[in-house]
């Protein structure tokens, strides 16, 4: 029996999808034995130095646009706020509700995604946010 080849988009998707879920739990862990914003940036900043210990062993161009460096920085700000507000949430309630509604960041994404950038709106991709929706009201009570 073979075993079928695997698109990288999925390995990296579902290596994501193991490593984010792990941190959630991990970092849950640290905040209730920490300050949850202490655990956040000792938490980012173990990522920071891998990402950049990424890129210098991945030999990946360091060439830096205004525009790019720009993205970049605010993409950072809020996935900072992000990881903040993840761990004093995990300090403050369960570990359920936080993980899947931070999970549901795909909505917020979507949503600019039509509105901004001009996704195509389906019929399809309406019923899949609202079933979001439906899914955020269900976990959450």
């Amino acid at each position: 029996m073979e075993v079928p080849e695997v698109n990288a988009a999925v390995a990296f998707g579902l290596l994501t999808m193991v490593s984010w879920g792990i941190w959630i739990v991990v970092g849950n862990a640290a905040s209730e034995s920490i300050d949850p914003a202490t655990a956040a940036a000792i938490s980012y900043l173990v990522a920071a130095i891998l990402a950049v210990g990424y890129v210098f062993v991945s030999g990946a161009s360091l060439a830096i646009t205004p525009r790019g460096g720009a993205l970049a920085g605010v993409a950072g700000m809020f996935a900072g706020i992000g990881f903040v507000s993840m761990y004093i949430g995990l300090s403050r309630g369960s570990t359920t509700v936080v993980s899947t509604l931070g999970a549901m960041y795909f909505v917020v994404a979507a949503f600019i995604g039509m509105a901004v950038l001009g996704d195509e709106i389906t019929v399809t991709r309406v019923a899949g946010l609202l079933l979001a929706g439906v899914g955020i009201i269900l976990v959450a009570r």
